[in-house]
C-alpha cells in the first residue's frame, strides 16, 4: 500500500464537502512525476479518491466510469453516493481472494447533505459525518483534523482548513505530497485549485 505514496483527505461541510489529494506519484522513494491524478468525479454529486498502488487505483476507476456509464443507461439517472459506495463495495469485495491494493475515499452530496464513506480494500465501509483519510501518512493528518475541524463550515472555510491539514501532513512523509488538488462540491457546482507544495 505504500509502494507509490498517497495521501486523500475528505470532509464534510455545511451543504457542501471538500475532496483533496496529494500528486506525487514515486516507486518507493523515487519520484517519478508530480501530477498524479487520485481523486476523479464520478458524477455531479460524487468524488471518489484512490491512494495504494496506483496501477490498481487506475484499473479501479476505468471500472468505476464503465459501470456507472451502464447504470445510467439502464437506469436514466445517476448514481447517488450511497449506491455509488454500494457498487465500489461490492467489486472489491468480489476480488477479496486477489484484491485490488486500493482503499477508496467516496465523498458526495446526498440529497444536498454531506455523504462521506471510506473503506479498506475488501470493501469494508465507514461511515462518517465530520472526515475520512486514506494513504501513508495518516496518523499526521488525524491530529491536523481533529484538532481543527469544526461542523458547519463554509465552502470557502472548507477549502482552506483542507487544503492546510492535508499540505501539512504531507510535509511529514516522504511518500506523499508535491503539491495537491482540492475539489469542493457545492449545490451550485465544482470548484477545483491546484496547490503547489514543498518539493525537497
Amino acid at each position: 500500500m505504500q509502494y507509490n505514496g498517497a495521501a486523500v483527505i475528505a470532509m464534510a461541510g455545511k451543504d457542501c464537502i471538500a475532496i483533496a489529494s496529494d500528486r506525487r506519484y514515486g516507486l518507493r522513494n523515487q519520484t517519478i512525476g508530480c501530477e498524479m491524478q487520485k481523486t476523479f468525479q464520478i458524477n455531479d454529486t460524487t468524488f471518489v479518491g484512490l491512494t495504494g498502488l496506483m496501477s490498481d487505483a487506475q484499473t479501479l476507476e476505468q471500472k468505476f466510469r464503465f459501470r456507472t456509464n451502464m447504470y445510467r443507461l439502464r437506469e436514466e439517472r445517476d448514481m447517488s453516493p450511497r449506491v455509488f459506495s454500494n457498487m465500489v463495495s461490492s467489486l472489491l469485495y468480489e476480488k477479496r481472494f486477489g484484491p485490488y491494493f486500493c482503499e477508496p475515499v467516496i465523498a458526495g452530496l446526498e440529497n444536498g447533505k454531506p455523504y462521506l464513506c471510506g473503506m479498506d480494500l475488501l470493501g469494508a465501509q465507514v461511515y462518517t459525518d465530520d472526515f475520512i483519510l486514506a494513504g501513508d501518512c495518516t496518523e499526521a493528518m488525524y491530529g491536523l483534523c481533529e484538532s481543527m475541524y469544526r461542523p458547519d463550515l463554509e465552502p470557502d472555510e472548507l477549502f482552506e482548513l483542507v487544503s492546510q491539514c492535508l499540505l501539512s501532513g504531507v510535509d511529514r512523509d516522504c511518500l506523499a505530497g508535491w503539491g495537491c488538488t482540492v475539489h469542493v462540491l457545492t449545490p451550485q457546482g465544482v470548484t477545483t485549485r491546484h496547490l503547489k507544495g514543498r518539493m525537497d
